[in-house]
Order: C-alpha cells, then sequence, then structure tokens
C-alpha cells in the first residue's frame, strides 16, 4: 500500500496537492500546524477540506513554541501584513524562520509511525515569494538529513516546485476541482477565505495567476503536463 503524508494548511497550494496525492496514493494523511499563525481560521479549513476530499486521516499539532521564537507578520498582530509590491525582491516580514524546518521534519516523524514513504508539500521556488526554505535546495538538504536522522527513506515530494501560480490553477483544473480550490481554499494573510482581501502578497499572486489561467487554458494545461509529465 503506497501512504503519503501530506502537509496541509488548507491553503491553494497544499490543497492542490491533497487532490492529487489522493489520486496518485492508496492512503493520505494530513497534518496542519498551529503555530499561533494569525490567520487562524486556516486550520478550521484544513479541518473542513481533510474530510470533505477524503483523507484517511488529519491530525492537527501544536507547534506554538515557534511563535515564541520566530517574529513575523504572520505570528504577531502589532506587525501589519505588508501589500503586494511586486518590485520588492528581499524577504519579506511574512516569513516565519524556520517554519518549514520544522514541519518538514515533524511530518516526516509522523510519516514514520504511519508507515508512509512520502511526505508531500506545496513548496514552490518558481514562486516563492522571497522565502529561503521555499527552494528546492533547501527541501533536498533537509530531506537528506532527516533520511539519515531516522534511518528510513521517507521521500520529500514538492509537485509544484517548477510551477508558477497560472500552472498550479491548471493542475487544480485538471482533478477536476478547480472550483472548489478557488471558494473553499484560504490563502490571504488577513485570512479571508476565496479570492481574499485581494491585497496582500498571497491575494495578489493567486488572483495573477488565475487571471493569467484564465487567459490561455489550453497553453497553460501545455505547460503544466510538461513539467509534471501528466497526460
Amino acid at each position: 500500500m503506497k501512504r503519503a503524508v501530506v502537509v496541509f494548511s488548507g491553503g491553494q497550494d497544499s490543497t492542490t496537492c491533497l487532490i492529487q496525492a489522493l489520486a496518485q496514493y492508496d492512503e493520505v494523511h494530513c497534518v496542519t500546524f498551529d503555530y499561533g499563525q494569525r490567520h487562524r481560521a486556516e486550520i478550521d479549513v484544513a479541518r473542513e477540506l481533510a474530510h470533505q476530499l477524503g483523507a484517511r486521516a488529519h491530525k492537527v499539532l501544536d507547534v506554538t513554541l515557534l511563535n515564541e521564537l520566530a517574529v513575523s507578520s504572520l505570528t504577531r498582530d502589532n506587525i501589519p501584513v505588508p501589500v503586494y509590491d511586486a518590485s520588492d525582491r528581499g524577504v519579506p516580514n511574512t516569513f516565519v524562520p524556520g517554519r518549514n524546518i520544522l514541519f518538514l521534519t515533524l511530518a516526516a516523524i509522523y510519516a514514520y509511525q504511519v508507515q508512509a514513504e512520502t511526505v508531500i508539500t506545496g513548496v514552490c521556488e518558481t514562486d516563492f515569494s522571497g522565502y529561503p526554505d521555499c527552494r528546492n535546495e533547501f527541501v533536498k538538504a533537509l530531506n537528506h538529513a532527516v533520511a539519515l536522522g531516522m534511518a528510513r527513506d521517507v521521500r520529500f515530494e514538492t509537485p509544484l516546485m517548477w510551477l508558477n501560480k497560472a500552472e498550479t490553477w491548471a493542475l487544480a483544473d485538471y482533478w477536476g476541482k478547480m472550483r472548489l480550490v478557488r471558494q473553499k481554499t484560504l490563502s490571504c494573510y488577513n485570512g479571508i477565505r476565496g479570492d481574499g482581501c485581494t491585497e496582500c502578497a498571497a491575494c495578489r499572486l493567486r488572483a495573477n495567476g488565475l487571471h493569467a489561467y484564465e487567459a490561455d487554458r489550453p497553453g497553460i494545461m501545455a505547460q503544466m503536463k510538461q513539467k509534471t509529465g501528466l497526460n
């Protein structure tokens, strides 16, 4: 039996990963992290979607210690979430230092317990928003360290790593779940479901990708299939 663990936030990217995993694995577990995040509604959204989509299990882990250590606009209410600025190439204040290090490590431990061979995460280097822990180099390095430390060949999969947001919409559409992803997921840094606040970086990136996909569905679908190897 092929088993996978999906790092699941209830956002566009992780939901698209979950939808694909459910089609490709016999058993899929979701793990969501409560780190005292600003947009805590995502935990409820993740619970709802994991159940609706048919995950085998959904575990919510308390990692609020991260909130004590990592200062970010996503962990501190007194730090405003920035509006989207396409010219800003630095690390944004929405970056939570160490978040993916912690999340992927804990997800791998959970995978060990449920005998899953794969941990799936929706990180993406193409549209990574300046987050250093969304890069392919980081994921591969951590995967190597975790596999050594547990003496188990747990594989980290990143289905969206080389897709842009338009292609991520195409992937959801490929699996017949584009409407669900648009209406039911929560990507917004201000905690608004669906199309969100329209002003934060997450909402603008998501909307720009959607508009690009809708403007050229056949072309972008073809690009996505070429990158992912889907038929």
